[in-house]
């Protein structure tokens, strides 16, 4: 247990450095191979990047825009550019062109860092429109740009001729500070910049690090954007318990990095587990028929543990010996994928389903999900060891309150709600009565504290009929299968609910080749009857136990899928409902004949 208390981020990182000096406290590729940093080669380059900041004239309370990918150099400049009491901006790589401008222009940062030479490619055009703008990145090419490197030496030089300034900077920084302004991507209009200060984050890495218990024993891999201040807040509670971080070399390469560096903890979102899920069942279904007897039967016996795990009931003699069985046959191979010695997996972001949660604790993979937003820095709540309620998103960290509204929304009060909204008072005002932040969401809090969320208040839907059903809970119903990639239900003010859908090509194309139906094209394979037929049935079918006007009545098969690009999903891959809306419109309205008819 880690006793002194940090009152910034960048104490937090010092007082990491003093107490564990590990050899090997990062861990990243390199041409091939795993290369190991120690605590104080990286704090040593901090100082470096920091004062080299400093004297491009980077000073306290200015902005500083960091865009790039999740690696080892995103957390040390993000140090650099906090350590002299900067504000950080971070821009997420995926971020579209135009939202970039907007945020800069908003933000008005005095200098930008771009890692990764394609991003710089990418937004020249728009950096050309900031004459004043210090472009900083590790591949200037030929434009008149800093050179990433350059900037850390000289300040490793002002660094040997003034070896106190470092400590003098940084000492100036106070918790009430402005640590971050993060722009959340919006599923409506333009970013909101969210302005964080290092107490609220220091608290959450605080009150979230006595909840998930990690210490320098662990090891933690890490692929998520530390654009969003999730695995952002996740890295420096790794950092101030010592946990060792892995950076992954890119999302696809998750797999094979997890059985290379064979971490213990690691967070990770839903749709990871869903792709893991499906492949190992997948895999399952092609095997011979006693394998998969085999497997279908240590599945079964692991739900039941699990269940009775979840419920705190006792499990009997008997089951624990088929589950030790199961475990040996069929789970160990699982838990191998995924590195062998995972403890635990912390899951946030978006709802995970109960019977993948099921799987995976039955395999002896917990997964302890968790919720927050960016504007409560961001962990509200999460499940633990000894408290993990599938179904559930747990209990508020200590120090935290939460409440329902009369209408349902869930409320939270605490050190971990964020200032406000960048140049937005009105809409702070908005969100932030006495104290108690408006999250949106729609839930309860049962009788022993868990949280259940059931939908976005915004996405609730009101029917023509007067009821409303909640869309997001469908569009998981519907996601659960295998035939399925992606789905939107609409049905606001309309008499019933339809629901686009992108198939999984793969899962599609092989039932074609086992029904011996022929295709050109996705567009071809998707007007197919039986594939409609197939993707029908199967929504009748996740969705057989909701009301009679939440049933999806009518479906559309879409060739591509939403995306960013697209500007259907933001950042954060959550779906933008009137882009969608706008988008589809003649399909949706295709969708409802007889009011097409009407007004006709």
């Amino acid at each position: 247990m880690v006793d002194n208390k940090p009152e910034n981020l960048v104490e937090l990182l010092k007082l990491a450095v003093q107490r564990y000096k590990k050899a090997e406290a990062f861990k990243y590729k390199q041409d091939g191979k795993w290369v190991a940093a120690s605590s104080e080669e990286f704090y040593s380059r901090v100082k470096n990047v920091a004062l080299g900041l400093h004297q491009l004239g980077v000073s306290k309370g200015d902005h500083v825009a960091l865009l790039g990918e999740t690696s080892l150099l995103w957390s040390l400049t993000d140090y650099a550019i906090l350590s002299n009491g900067a504000v950080n901006i971070p821009i997420y790589p995926t971020q579209a062109s135009h939202q970039v401008e907007y945020i800069l222009r908003e933000s008005q940062p005095r200098a930008i860092f771009v890692l990764q030479g394609k991003q710089l490619d990418r937004l020249r055009s728009v950096l050309e429109r900031f004459p004043d703008l210090k472009v900083i990145t590790p591949e200037p090419g030929d434009g008149p740009f800093i050179k990433y490197a350059e900037l850390e030496s000289s300040g490793a030089k002002l660094n040997s001729e003034k070896p106190h300034l470092y400590d003098e900077i940084s000492s100036q920084i106070q918790p009430s500070d402005l640590a971050s302004v993060i722009y959340t991507s919006g599923t409506t209009g333009e970013p909101k910049g969210v302005m964080l200060t290092h107490h609220n984050i220091t608290f959450n890495v605080i009150q979230g690090g006595l909840t998930i218990r990690t210490d320098e024993n662990d090891v933690a891999l890490t692929f998520l954007p530390l654009s969003h201040i999730f695995e952002r807040m996740v890295l420096y509670l790794y950092t101030h318990f010592g946990t060792t971080i892995c950076y992954a070399e890119s999302i696809e390469a998750v797999p094979q990095n997890l059985r290379e560096v064979r971490p213990t903890i690691m967070t990770a979102v839903p749709r990871l587990f869903e792709k893991i899920y499906d492949k190992i069942t997948k895999t399952a279904k092609a095997a011979s028929p006693v394998k998969r007897k085999i497997f279908n039967w240590a599945m079964s016996v692991g739900l039941r543990w699990a269940q009775l795990e979840d419920r705190g009931e006792p499990v009997s003699p008997l089951l624990e010996l088929q589950h030790k069985i199961a475990s040996h046959l069929v789970f160990s191979k699982w838990r191998e994928a995924v590195g062998g010695r995972i403890q635990r997996f912390i899951s946030g972001g978006a709802a995970l389903r109960p019977d993948i949660a099921y799987a995976f604790w039955g395999a002896g993979l917990p997964i302890m999900q968790g919720y927050g937003l960016t504007e409560t820095s961001p962990v509200i709540s999460v499940n633990t060891f000894g408290a993990n309620r599938i179904g559930t998103v747990g209990r508020p960290l200590q120090g935290i309150e939460v409440k329902i509204a009369e209408d349902g929304e869930i409320l939270t009060k605490g050190d971990h709600v964020m200032l406000g909204y960048y140049k937005k008072p009105e809409e702070t005002a908005s969100v932030i009565v006495d104290g108690w932040f408006k999250t949106g969401d729609i839930g309860h809090v049962d009788k022993d504290g868990y949280i259940t969320i059931t939908d976005r208040k915004k996405d609730l839907m009101k029917l023509s009929s007067g009821k409303y059903i909640a869309p997001q809970f469908l569009e998981g119903l519907l996601q659960r299968s295998p035939y399925i990639e992606q789905a939107v239900v609409m049905g606001n003010k309309r008499k019933y609910p339809v629901a686009l859908i992108v198939p999984s090509f793969e899962a599609i194309k092989e039932f074609a080749q086992s029904n011996s139906i022929k295709f050109d094209s996705r567009s071809d394979l998707y007007k197919n009857s039986k594939v409609v037929d197939l993707i029908r049935r199967e929504v009748d079918s996740l969705t057989k136990d909701t009301a009679d006007y939440e049933k999806i009545k009518r479906i559309a098969l879409l060739d591509n899928e939403f995306s960013i690009d697209g500007g259907e999903l933001t950042p954060t891959l959550k779906v933008r409902r009137r882009v969608v809306e706008e988008k589809y419109s003649s399909l949706i309205e295709s969708l409802y004949p007889r009011e097409a008819a009407a007004k006709g």
